[in-house]
């Protein structure tokens, strides 16, 4: 068996990877070993062996301890323990009737819709991080006034293992399955030397394909679900219809129904970044994803350590992707489980990095020449995009720190008295910003001077080189949004203004490590309205628009709220959108924890 030897080049400090192990994974596997995920295709158990030890050794030789210190961007005092909010809860599969205070409009016929983690624990077991609970899909269904509540958990494979089991069978991206007590020691042993599957625990949000429901996460799995019934009825995996390795939770979609999304793959010549574009419409009753498409490839600048992106931004001829400096570690990523590591280890944040953001014409697939650099920031949700006299204006929540993913442990978030201010405190605030890109950079374009001229605006874009354009964004806020914690989980009225100028956006002020206020702003003045009450958690608000709608904030904002200090004492909470204020709440006799992203499915009669 001939030796494997790790060789760095000097003069770059980079690693070599030896043509042996290149071999070896591309006859072994189906994508290439430093992905996140793999698909065996065939193996010997001793091959594997030697790949992964391999790797292992290289992965603890870039490993470095550090005493880094730990910033702090508040003093907050006194912040009420939240534990319940991330309690494990029972589903309700059958229908129950809510308590109305108020009044919910007779015009609202639908189905609200949402998804989040509902399941913590496994047995003895018990998850490590938010993002790893099991996924619970909540409906309010709303006729005449009236809401009834129901929730299934989901019924992937990762559920159904863990259940059967009766412990975590499968790695989430916080917590490492560890081998299974019923193997001997010898089984248990090489189980180690397994390589992760990518689990389908699809607990972000419902999304749409095609006029289909489903619900993502952000590896290659999303499960199609009847949103009348909530039943699970068909499990959809990217990778059997294009190259990659996963896609994100946020899809855009075009007027006529043409959706995109972003998705990574990994090759012998390192990470890539693509743009899927999906068909508006299906040929067959039963058909997923047939049709989809990758419309571009972008190389990651750093072959082995990807940016993470959460979502993206689209305007009316772009696909925007944001490559910010939250590094993904190949390496650590697939020899995490023998390190006893999980999925989040391999996740840093790179001060030292700029930002930079990608153009990509949705019909040609080009991607812009030019590079549009921004310092370093952190970004999980974009507002908005559009474009308007030659700049496309991009409108995001952003903070100037990326390593919060980290601080949203389950035994952050059930902490109390000091230590629950420590961990806030260490939470760099969100707020929105909005950048501005040239479109047309060409030989005329100055250098060193502010491409954009409008005194109304004060963000900047700067020549800088022949092909490279830094810009610093405006605050789209006053300094009142300060007191509120800042502004996450943003919606618009999508259906009318997405990738169109626009005025107004919803979203939850972060005075605690979730939502505890919803803000609507207006981008003329940067006012804001809020709804507050005290002791309760506000989820992200949904815009519903009216059916007789003939100005923007014509509708409702509905949210669910959490009330962690009360049992079953959770509501939907309706407001008037244009005056922010509440119409009805619809109390639901059962506890729900503090869940991620929803949609509204209308009902035409």
């Amino acid at each position: 068996m001939a030796t494997l030897k790790h060789q760095q080049n000097n003069a770059t400090g980079t690693h070599v990877i030896p043509p042996a192990v290149h071999n070896l994974c591309s006859q072994q596997f189906l994508i290439d070993y430093n992905g996140p995920s793999f698909i065996c295709r065939k193996y010997d158990r001793g091959s594997q062996l030697n790949m992964i030890c391999y790797l292992f050794s290289l992965a603890l030789k870039k490993t470095k301890t550090s005493g880094m210190d730990i910033n702090h961007f508040t003093d907050v005092h006194g912040l009420p323990c939240i534990e319940k909010i991330v309690s494990s809860v029972e589903e309700t599969p059958e229908p129950i009737i809510t308590k109305i205070t108020g009044k919910v409009p007779e015009w609202i016929n639908g189905k609200f819709l949402r998804n989040g983690p509902g399941k913590f624990e496994i047995g003895s077991q018990k998850f490590n991080h938010w993002f790893d609970g099991m996924a619970l899909l909540h409906q309010f269904k709303i006729s005449n006034g009236q809401v009834t509540y129901k929730s299934r958990f989901l019924s992937s494979d990762s559920y159904q293992a863990n259940k059967e089991s009766n412990r975590i069978a499968v790695s989430e991206f916080g917590t490492v399955m560890m081998p299974d007590p019923c193997k001997n020691f010898f089984q248990r042993f090489l189980s180690r030397f397994e390589l992760p599957k990518p689990t389908d625990n699809a607990n972000v949000s419902f999304v749409t394909y095609k006029g289909d429901y489903y619900v993502s996460t952000e590896t290659n799995v999303m499960h199609r679900v009847d949103p009348e019934t909530l039943d699970t009825t068909k499990k959809v995996d990217w990778s059997k219809f294009i190259a990659v390795n996963g896609a994100t939770a946020h899809p855009h979609t075009d007027p006529d129904g043409t959706t995109y999304n972003m998705g990574n793959s990994y090759t012998p010549k390192g990470a890539y970044y693509n743009i899927i574009r999906v068909p508006p419409t299906k040929e067959t009753a039963d058909e997923t994803l047939e049709g989809t498409t990758v419309l571009c490839t972008i190389p990651s600048v750093d072959k082995t350590k990807p940016s993470y992106y959460h979502s993206f931004a689209m305007s009316e001829n772009y696909v925007v992707f944001i490559e910010q400096p939250i590094k993904m570690d190949l390496l650590k990523i697939v020899t995490g489980k023998l390190r006893g590591k999980s999925i989040s280890d391999g996740f840093s944040w790179d001060p030292k990095l700029n930002t930079l953001f990608h153009l990509i014409h949705k019909q040609t697939g080009e991607v812009s020449s030019i590079k549009y650099l921004a310092k370093p920031l952190s970004t999980f949700h974009q507002i908005n995009a559009y474009e308007e006299d030659g700049f496309l204006i991009i409108d995001m929540c952003a903070s100037d720190d990326g390593q919060a993913i980290s601080n949203y442990n389950v035994q952050n978030l059930r902490k109390s008295g000091e230590a629950l201010d420590e961990v806030y405190n260490t939470l760099c605030r969100v707020f929105p910003r909005r950048f501005i890109l040239p479109l047309k950079v060409d030989d005329d374009t100055p250098y060193n001077q502010n491409l954009y001229n409008r005194t109304d605006r004060t963000a900047t874009c700067t020549r800088i080189a022949k092909n490279k354009v830094f810009c610093t964004h405006e605050d789209l806020h006053g300094e009142d949004l300060h007191q509120y914690g800042g502004l996450e989980f943003p919606q618009i009225n999508y259906g009318k203004y997405n990738t169109h100028p626009y005025r107004y956006f919803y979203g939850c002020g972060f005075r605690h490590l979730v939502g505890d206020t919803l803000i609507k702003m207006d981008l003329n003045g940067k006012h804001m309205k809020v709804w507050e009450e005290s002791g309760v958690y506000p989820s992200e608000p949904v815009f519903v628009p009216s059916p007789d709608a003939t100005e923007e904030d014509d509708g409702v904002v509905m949210s669910v709220v959490i009330t962690p200090h009360k049992d079953k004492s959770t509501f939907l909470l309706v407001l008037d959108a244009k005056t922010f204020e509440e119409l009805g709440r619809a109390a639901v006799p059962v506890n729900i924890p503090y869940g991620f992203h929803g949609t509204f499915n209308l009902e035409t009669l």
